[in-house]
């Protein structure tokens, strides 16, 4: 059995010892935000966090989890509503198709959780090992700058 806190609530699972943390959220406790890409932890489209830090979680075993916090795209909400960073954006159609999206406002927010300021270099840093075929960078750091003003 594991068993940690996924988006502020108690989940316990009987997921196989070797299994990624991407299968268990997806497949298990049908979290559908993060996505599969790579599946060598080289494009984030399955990031998210665990204890505040990105994890690339087509590389993570889920026992990794265990007794800890992990968030997901859906536990940015704020009071039901999409939190400021997933308004921005909206808000700056920062997406085409999408897939990259929640990797990309997963590792967004963990830089604005550790600096609520971040210039475009930062942002642009930040976000360097998170993969987009469609070409919306321009619109996705304008978003992240637009959360941060």
């Amino acid at each position: 059995m594991l068993s940690f806190k996924l988006n502020d609530r108690d989940v316990t699972t009987d997921a196989p010892s070797d299994a990624t943390l991407l299968w268990v959220l997806t497949d298990d406790l049908k979290q559908h935000g993060l996505k599969f890409g790579c599946g060598l932890s080289q494009c984030g489209a399955c990031d998210v966090m665990i204890e505040g830090a990105v994890v690339r979680s087509c590389q993570t075993k889920a026992s990794s989890a265990a007794g800890r916090s992990v968030t997901t795209l859906a536990g940015l909400k704020e009071n039901g509503k999409a939190s400021k960073l997933q308004q921005a954006f909206i808000d700056e159609q920062a997406a085409q198709c999408g897939y990259c999206l929640s990797g990309m406002i997963m590792t967004a927010q963990a830089l604005i959780d550790r600096n609520p300021k971040p210039t475009e270099s930062d942002v642009r840093a930040a976000l360097n090992g998170n993969l987009c075929r469609c070409g919306t960078h321009t619109r996705i750091i304008r978003a992240v700058l637009r959360a941060t003003a």
